[in-house]
């Protein structure tokens, strides 16, 4: 192994893993469902937050849609 290393010849280059980062983001969740993913953290040993993502990825790979349905007054 050498004591130093001429780097200048080194080319960057993009790192192929940068569209797989997370992005930090604030949200808003009712306290019920903060409880519920801490819970079942508790049970598997995830952190709840990531569960919250991998049950969202889940959503995206299945194409879930969200049914909102809101109940008029007569």
């Amino acid at each position: 192994m050498e004591k130093e290393y001429d780097l200048s010849k080194m080319r960057s280059r993009k790192n192929p893993y940068a569209s797989k980062l997370k992005k930090p983001v604030t949200m808003r969740l009712g306290e019920d469902v903060i409880n519920y993913f801490k819970d079942m953290a508790e049970d598997s040993g995830v952190p709840y937050q990531s569960l919250i993502n991998l049950y969202l990825r889940d959503c995206i790979s299945q194409h879930r849609k969200v049914d909102i349905s809101w109940h008029q007054k007569p």
